[in-house]
């Protein structure tokens, strides 16, 4: 046998390429239609937000996330570093020093905690003297010391915690929650987001989104005075059952529609989403009217002092939310600059840890006094943390390569702390946890396996956690 004929293969005829061509494309047809039989039983073709069973036994039924935009100084906050006190003053030390001096982040020295730490209830779990309140739940705290994302920016570090990825356009978290379990409540979206007041968000409304999910699934924004919802009062001279007929018609004309296009997933989503805001009418009023709270729970929430009424209504709000099925509930704290203490840590930190620190505290409480904590999973963090070097004397740069985040009920062990960072709080050092363990550890919790939680698009089967993800069992008592 010629040496060529050992290295290569044989030509093929125009008859056996054609033969073996029709059948990888008849594979292809094939897992195309297959593909489409299953979307066709997935969520979007029915009533996309009814109830869903969660793959296995959940431990939470509901999440609310309080998100501190610019990114919280965990060093400050929920990570003791005795070294960083001791070396205060001084330059990195180590080889971390000599990599940072070399990309010329490290020219400053460090700087030390702003506040002192004490151990906190039974557990002992240090917290910082920036949150008395937060501190007196420390046995039900379970702190993850060693998390990490891979951007230092904060649009694509906002996106990262909120869909997994850096990039724009990825569906959230929340998004995917509603898709896999929908919502308790006919009458209220799975999915809904409290923005601060104080407006802009680094990398706004698409971190809330449903990306190539149907809409049906991206947040619901609830602003904040007697209008929360936009556009949810019915047009004036127009009654509800003129508005419902209306709205049958309409149902009526659309189904026609979208039959004759395939039920599009996008034409589904507004479809539902005028049958949705139809029944809200009635369910929201009552769900954001607080008035109807004793002035004990107000109190337990901040309304009422100048400094925590505004957060500790959205706080309240949560909690009324999810009390009435509710899935997601997201609150975030800070505007466009928010928690990003560049030039003053104290400064900016006492300014948001006292909007914060009460209302959240009562959160837990009326959480926990109406056994709603065993099976609600609370969540505290920003989208990265911020270095032990300091920056323009008394401030600190953004740190995504080690940061803290707290959990706490659904099952969650109280009172530990998970992980740690290097000796001055640099880098994720012992059980380190990406962004995408945090997402399908939480979604663990809520009874779903992140990587059997999956939409077909663009030809592939996308997942939050794309092909990552380990869930941190440990943390689960």
């Amino acid at each position: 046998m010629p040496p060529c004929q050992a290295h290569f293969p044989q030509h093929h005829d125009r008859r056996q390429f054609l033969l073996k061509a029709g059948g990888g494309i008849g594979g292809l047809a094939l897992a195309g239609l297959l593909q489409q039989d299953a979307q066709a039983a997935k969520p979007s073709a029915g009533d996309p937000l009814a109830p869903r069973n969660p793959h296995f036994a959940p431990r939470a039924k509901r999440v609310i996330w309080l998100f501190m935009h610019g990114g919280p100084s965990h060093m400050d906050l929920f990570d003791p570093k005795p070294d960083l006190a001791k070396h205060a003053g001084q330059p990195l030390p180590g080889s971390f020093g000599e990599v940072m001096t070399r990309r010329k982040v490290a020219k400053n020295p460090l700087l030390g905690p702003i506040k002192p730490f004490r151990p906190r209830g039974q557990s002992g779990l240090e917290i910082s003297d920036f949150l008395p309140h937060i501190a007196s739940h420390a046995d039900e705290l379970c702190v993850m010391r060693g998390c990490h994302g891979d951007s230092v920016n904060h649009p694509q570090s906002v996106y990262q915690m909120n869909t997994g990825s850096i990039l724009m356009g990825k569906p959230s978290l929340g998004a995917w929650v509603a898709y896999g379990l929908g919502t308790e409540n006919r009458d209220m979206p799975a999915f809904v987001v409290l923005p601060d007041p104080g407006g802009g968000l680094k990398g706004g409304p698409p971190a809330w989104g449903s990306g190539f999910l149907p809409g049906s699934f991206q947040g619901t924004t609830l602003r904040p005075g007697a209008n929360p919802i936009l556009n949810l009062k019915p047009p004036t001279g127009i009654s509800v059952r003129g508005q419902r007929h209306m709205l049958d018609l309409i149902g009526e004309l659309n189904r026609d529609h979208l039959a004759a296009r395939d039920f599009d997933d996008r034409l589904a989503a507004r479809v539902n989403t005028y049958e949705l805001a139809f029944r809200m009418q009635s369910a929201a009023p009552e769900i954001v009217d607080i008035s109807r709270e004793s002035e004990a729970t107000r109190r337990l929430y901040g309304i009422g002092q100048k400094e925590t009424t505004e957060f500790g209504t959205r706080c309240l709000l949560a909690r009324r939310m999810i009390e009435k099925g509710v899935r997601f509930v997201q609150l975030y704290s800070g505007d466009t600059g928010g928690w990003d203490a560049h030039s003053n840590v104290l400064e900016n930190h006492t300014k948001y840890c006292r909007r914060t620190d009460l209302p959240i505290a009562g959160l837990l409480t009326d959480l926990k006094a109406r056994g709603l904590l065993r099976d609600t999973l609370v969540i505290w963090g920003g989208e990265f943390g911020r270095m032990p070097m300091s920056e323009q004397g008394t401030g600190r740069d953004h740190n995504p390569w080690g940061y803290s985040v707290w959990l706490a009920g659904a099952g969650v062990r109280g009172g530990m702390a998970h992980g740690a960072t290097d000796p001055v709080g640099l880098r994720a050092e012992q059980n380190k946890v990406h962004v995408h363990d945090l997402h399908a550890t939480i979604l663990h919790a809520l009874g779903i396996d992140h990587e059997n939680l999956t939409y077909f698009h663009n030809g592939r089967d996308e997942r939050l956690t794309d092909v990552g993800g380990r869930v941190v069992t440990e943390i689960f008592a």
